[in-house]
Parts: structure tokens; C-alpha cells; sequence
């Protein structure tokens, strides 16, 4: 990555031409980062036939790709000024992803001191901070996501959030005043803007986080409540509509080869009734030199329905050098009873059929 020294007259002229990669100007920073990554992936018993398909993903390869800003300015006596602004690509047809928005990963301003993170803006909650720290697949093509879309797309619109970290023990929380403004659809646009004059209620969420983490292990709880409001998606109808996640989680580093799983408990209150079920998932990471190997398992049990699933699936990553990656990875997703949970994200698999899948790609840094 390139840094470059910038007159104030050069970045109001030209940020584009002046510098490459990253801004500096007396104690602030700007820098220009991303990730692109892509790949094919062969699927079978994509519908009730038993056919199989040949793609290119859409929402994820091994990372999902993204370009971003980010900033900071150190403002002197331990305290920084901050920014993110981060978008989401597909790289199968260069669209935007997170429901169309412009900045759809991340668009928020904040300070940081020795007391903490105080953000404000478009973010990721504290469901999607504790999975980054346990799940070994994270936002892979075939993970978790794929059992429950809402994990790698746990960003709060409107929001408030805190994090700290005191000496290992970890508190975080965040509050969403209209949790979800874009009406695409899918689980990263759910219409759910909020913000109603008269109803407190709609479509509110507030996330937190405590735990305690050390370079070798760590332990977190977490709890996520949503509600809803006309026209939101989900079955979250009306304000006293909620879906609401509790999760326990962990990871354990034995020399180089991290240990990472917990468990997921949902309760979805919708205008068609109550649905509980518990997601299950353990992973092993290990390198290897240049090479490293993941492996995950889960199940999703609901309860008083035999709608179960279960997931397995094995990658490895070769490092051709700091920034430049190849993969493959297999896996198979397991339906039961009416269940029809696709292996691959976004994808689709026939009622109660078991799906398998091979995949292989390309991941950039910059």
C-alpha cells in the first residue's frame, strides 16, 4: 500500500489524481482500501428436479468485495476523530449490494479514546462483532450466512453503538432508531426505516455485548432484539413484531490452530406466529505455511419441527503472497422434513433435498 504526502490545495483539487492510496495532512489520515474476490461454484439439487448449476457468486466468494474509506484525525490528549464509508460489490455484475446502498457495509462518523468507541451512523452490531470473532468460515459462500441470512448482514441504519475494552473484558451495544431504510429485499433490506412519529417501537433494535478476550482465548454473550412496522419484511408486520437472537460464543488458539464455535438461539415472534430454533456451529482454522485449512460443522435445530438442517464444509487457502489468495472448498448442506436451505448464500436448493457444492476463486487485498 502507497502513502502519499498531500497539500490541502491537492486533495480539494483532486483526490483521485493526487494520491493513490492514502492522504495525510498534518495528524489526518485518509486511506483507500478494498477487497475483490471471486470465483465459479458448482451446485447440485438447485430445485425439485435434482438439477445442477455452474455460477458465478453473487453476494460472496471466500470474502465479499467491497471499496472503502476510512479516516482519522488525532484531535491530541489520547482522543481520534473517525470515519468509515465502506460499499459493497457484486463482482459478477459490478451492482451494489446491501439492498443498493452507496456505502452499505459501513457509513459512520465516531470518536475513540481510552474509554472507548462512541460511532454513529450506518454499522455493524453486536451480532456480526461477536461472529467475527468465532466463526472460522466467516462470510464464506458456504457457512453459516447460509443457515441464517441475517449473521453476515447484521448492520444497524440509524444507529448509536459503543465498544470498549478494559483490560480483556469486552462491553459493546448498539441502538437503531429505524434499523433497515432500504426496501430491495432479501435479508440485507428489509423496509424497515423507522423513525414513526407516535410509535417508539418501530422498527427499533438495540444489540449488546459482553465478554472477555485475550490474544489466546475469549468468551462473549450477546443479545439482538428488532422489531418491526408495516411493510417490513420477515412476517416483522406490525411494531410488536420482534426477532430476537441470543448468542453464547467462543474461541480458543492452540499455537497457530484457532477453535472457534457457539450457539445461536432465535426466537422470531411474526404476525404468523412464534418459531424458536437453536444454530449450532464448531470450526477448526490451522495453517499451514502458505496454506491454511478451515473446516466447519452445523445444525440448526427448530424446535417442535423436524424442518432441521445440517452443514458441512472443508477450504483451503494458499497465499501467493500478503495480499493475493486462491481457494477451493466443498461442502454439503443436509435438509430435512420442509426445509430448504441452500449451501451457497443466496442460492436455492429443492424442498427437503440435500444440497453439495465445489468452489474455487480468487481474493485481492488493497
Amino acid at each position: 500500500m502507497k502513502n502519499t504526502t498531500c497539500s490541502a490545495a491537492a486533495l480539494v483539487c483532486g483526490i483521485a489524481a493526487a494520491c493513490a492510496t492514502t492522504f495525510a495532512h498534518a495528524q489526518a489520515t485518509v486511506q483507500l482500501y478494498g477487497i475483490v474476490d471471486s470465483g465459479l461454484a458448482r451446485m447440485t439439487n438447485v430445485n425439485s428436479a435434482g438439477d445442477s448449476v455452474t455460477k458465478m457468486p453473487s453476494l460472496t466468494s471466500s470474502f465479499p468485495s467491497r471499496i472503502g474509506f476510512r479516516g482519522t484525525e488525532d484531535l491530541g490528549g489520547g482522543l481520534q476523530a473517525f470515519f468509515v464509508l465502506e460499499n459493497g460489490l457484486a463482482m459478477d455484475t459490478g451492482a451494489q449490494q446491501q439492498g443498493g446502498r452507496l456505502f452499505g457495509r459501513a457509513a459512520n462518523v465516531g470518536l475513540k479514546g481510552a474509554w472507548g468507541t462512541l460511532t454513529v451512523g450506518r454499522q455493524q452490531n453486536m451480532t456480526y462483532i461477536a461472529g467475527l470473532k468465532t466463526d472460522v468460515l466467516g462470510p464464506h459462500l458456504f457457512a453459516i450466512g447460509s443457515i441464517d441470512p441475517y449473521l453476515p448482514n447484521a448492520r444497524s441504519d440509524n444507529a448509536i453503538g459503543y465498544m470498549g475494552n478494559f483490560s480483556g473484558f469486552v462491553l459493546g451495544a448498539t441502538y437503531s432508531f429505524g434499523r433497515d431504510a432500504s426496501s430491495a429485499g432479501g435479508p440485507a433490506a428489509t423496509n424497515c426505516p423507522g423513525e414513526v412519529a407516535g410509535n417508539a417501537k418501530a422498527c427499533r433494535q438495540y444489540t449488546g455485548l459482553i465478554g472477555y478476550e485475550t490474544k489466546a482465548f475469549g468468551l462473549n454473550a450477546t443479545y439482538d432484539r428488532m422489531y418491526g412496522n408495516t411493510g417490513a419484511a420477515g412476517g416483522l408486520a406490525t411494531s410488536a413484531n420482534t426477532d430476537i437472537r441470543a448468542t453464547v460464543n467462543g474461541y480458543l488458539m492452540l499455537g497457530p490452530t484457532k477453535l472457534g464455535g457457539g450457539v445461536i438461539a432465535r426466537e422470531l415472534n411474526a404476525v404468523t406466529g412464534q418459531t424458536e430454533s437453536n444454530l449450532y456451529y464448531f470450526g477448526v482454522s490451522h495453517p499451514i505455511g502458505a496454506f491454511t485449512i478451515d473446516a466447519q460443522v452445523a445444525r440448526r435445530d427448530t424446535k417442535d419441527s423436524d424442518s432441521d438442517v445440517d452443514m458441512l464444509v472443508a477450504r483451503l487457502t494458499y497465499a501467493m503472497s500478503k495480499r493475493t489468495f486462491v481457494y477451493t472448498a466443498v461442502g454439503r448442506m443436509d435438509n430435512d422434513g420442509a426445509s430448504a436451505v441452500a449451501l451457497d448464500a443466496g442460492g436455492t436448493v429443492g424442498v427437503g433435498l440435500a444440497q453439495n457444492g465445489v468452489m474455487a476463486g480468487l481474493r485481492h487485498h488493497f
